[in-house]
């Protein structure tokens, strides 16, 4: 028999990626639909799970009347709508099961520096002892260098360290693991 990460784990960080919450600016609402009945599934068979989901900028550019501009400030302008977007699509995808989720706005900087780093632990402890499903995002409206990459996959590692998660899994529409973005690194 062969023995899979998930056959003794207990807790798990799962991580979506942008591409499949949203599409042309819209929630993904079948999509996170089944995300939440599987998360639901693994929950009753008494696994933890937390959710670092990616989608906030991509659910808010059109309100800022930019499809396609890469400057931060538009960026972080369409997180800061694009977040309650988001968390409202996850929140109505977990309430036919009767599921509370929590939000968590981290940056890089907060899984570095202790004092947030155990604010932080405790807080997401707090809401899986309470039943909660925790979601974290990356709090892209101060966030900088993490914002221009795009990258949550680092976030959802750190959260992954810093809550002792037994498993990490990471939902995308890249078919590959790259080293950097290989849209602009050909090398990757």
């Amino acid at each position: 028999m062969i023995e899979t990460p998930f056959a003794s784990a207990k807790r798990i960080v799962v991580k979506t990626g942008s591409a499949l919450v949203a599409e042309h600016g819209q929630p993904r609402h079948a999509w996170l639909e089944k995300l939440a009945f599987d998360i639901v599934s693994l929950r009753s068979r008494g696994f933890q799970i937390i959710l670092v989901s990616s989608g906030a900028v991509a659910l808010g550019r059109k309100s800022v009347g930019n499809s396609v501009s890469n400057r931060l400030d538009q960026k972080q302008a369409a997180a800061a709508i694009g977040q309650l977007r988001l968390m409202s699509a996850i929140g109505q995808a977990f309430e036919p099961h009767d599921v509370t989720i929590g939000q968590a706005l981290l940056t890089l900087g907060d899984t570095e520096n202790r004092r947030r780093w155990l604010n932080a632990r405790a807080t997401l402890e707090t809401l899986l002892e309470s039943g909660v499903v925790p979601v974290i995002n990356e709090n892209d409206t101060v966030a900088t260098d993490e914002i221009r990459y795009g990258d949550n996959d680092r976030l959802a590692a750190r959260v992954a360290q810093m809550m002792g998660a037994d498993v990490l899994v990471l939902l995308s529409d890249i078919d590959r693991l790259y080293t950097a973005d290989p849209r602009t690194h050909p090398e990757a």
